[in-house]
């Protein structure tokens, strides 16, 4: 029991001007790469027996000597109905409402109903995700008041409501038949839930602003990655937008370096925490991509990723004791619980927002609204944390979204000219 924190206490410090302060970490149980570990080991003890029993059932010919009334539940979570759509169009998005009896008003409204409802639902969300993780609660004038830790339990609260929305709504309105087996979300479940981990947890060693531009940027390493992995050729204009958007970062967090705040330095772990975040998100979006090639609705993408998420996160919570721990957290912090409820319904409401803003007006005004989402979310948290950002910072943060804005132009303009020519011919010039 003593081997993981030896090894860990061996590690050495990575990054100049790094330290585990008391306020942060009072024990081992608090430093981030053991409750990596131990979360990891609470998921396993879940996964391991689900993928023997799916080799099992698979290796028993199920499908053909199954019956009894457990038949059709390990039909549908081992096998699906293996049913998958002839164009991986059809599964991705509805299509898109063309209707044509709508006003030019009519269209304005629902646009700034969907800008309002995301930009709403995402920067309160942000604002609260910085309060719960960086702040105390019950802070009297004899009393420092308390932090919340478990970002594990905050994870579990956001898949619960959106797994309750998602049912609902999924129970409520007509759906395409289900055909993918239910263990495939499983895999997407799990590194969604790894993703927000690491999101929650980088907040306890970077400022929220920092963390809003490294998401920002995200697209310089998967660049990269389709370069190196699948020998993918880009456009000029893709270089020259990834190469602002890293200047734009750097001097965002080298103006920020000299200062020496708690709130702005930027740690090795903070850092690590915010590739983690990369790569788990980067591999969801790839997974639920191909998940797509099953005839269904984004809801019921929805639906299935959430139903293992809060399988994972409660069993995992079960395992280390947290989660009646959080609760008494909770029961002893009324605003906390305000908070954490706050969080879970922005992060269900803006899933749904999301859905209907892509079937209304395509993905490229969707990712224009959250451009603008990110660039509001960084002011909001400066005015209110009182995050202190330079003039050259402030400049990096505009050349960051510039340079976003000239992508989301850019790839409108190359698909409108796409469109435009016979089939088989492509453009010369691409921008």
């Amino acid at each position: 029991r003593f081997c993981l924190p030896l090894v860990l206490a061996s590690l050495p410090v990575m990054a100049t001007g790094e330290e585990i302060s008391p306020a942060l970490q009072d024990s081992w149980g608090d430093f981030w790469l053991f409750r990596f570990f131990v979360n990891a080991a609470g998921y396993a003890s879940i996964v391991v027996p689900g993928f023997l029993l799916i080799q099992y059932f698979k290796r028993r010919n199920y499908l053909e000597t199954g019956r009894g009334i457990c038949f059709p539940v390990i039909k549908s979570c081992v096998f699906g109905s293996e049913v998958k759509s002839v164009h991986q169009e059809d599964g991705s998005l509805p299509p898109r409402a063309e209707p044509t009896e709508s006003s030019t008003t009519r269209q304005v409204f629902k646009l700034l109903f969907c800008a309002a409802g995301l930009q709403a639902s995402y920067l309160t969300w942000g604002v609260l995700q910085e309060r719960v993780m960086t702040r105390t609660y019950g802070a009297t004038e004899t009393d420092p008041g308390e932090k919340f830790t478990d970002s594990q339990f905050l994870v579990f609260m956001n898949r619960i409501l959106a797994f309750t929305v998602a049912g609902l709504y999924c129970a409520l309105t007509k759906q395409p038949r289900h055909g993918a087996p239910m263990y495939k979300y499983s895999f997407a479940s799990l590194s969604n839930i790894l993703s927000s981990w690491c999101q929650y947890e980088a907040l306890k060693y970077i400022s929220f602003p920092t963390q809003v531009l490294a998401k920002a940027s995200k697209v310089i390493p998967v660049m990269m990655m389709g370069k190196l992995v699948s020998r993918k050729s880009y456009e000029y204009w893709e270089y020259l937008t990834a190469a602002l958007i890293s200047v734009g970062v750097s001097m965002f967090l080298l103006s920020s370096a000299p200062n020496r705040h708690a709130s702005t330095v930027t740690t090795f772990s903070g850092v690590v925490l915010l590739a983690g975040y990369i790569i788990f998100d980067s591999f969801t979006s790839n997974w639920q991509d191909a998940l797509f090639t099953y005839k269904m609705s984004p809801v019921q993408m929805m639906f299935g990723v959430n139903v293992f998420s809060c399988l994972f996160t409660v069993g995992s919570l079960l395992e280390q004791g947290a989660l009646l721990e959080s609760i008494h957290f909770m029961a002893r912090h009324s605003e906390f619980t305000a908070h954490a409820v706050l969080l879970s319904v922005c992060s269900a409401c803006g899933q749904l927002f999301i859905f209907y803003t892509i079937n209304q007006f395509g993905a490229a005004v969707f990712t224009i609204i959250m451009t603008l989402r990110q660039a509001f979310a960084i002011l909001l948290s400066c005015l209110i944390y009182g995050h202190a950002v330079t003039v050259v910072g402030g400049l990096g943060v505009a050349v960051v979204f510039v340079a976003l804005f000239l992508r989301v132009y850019a790839r409108s303009r190359m698909k409108k000219r796409s469109k435009k020519l016979p089939p088989g011919e492509t453009p010369v010039q691409k921008v």
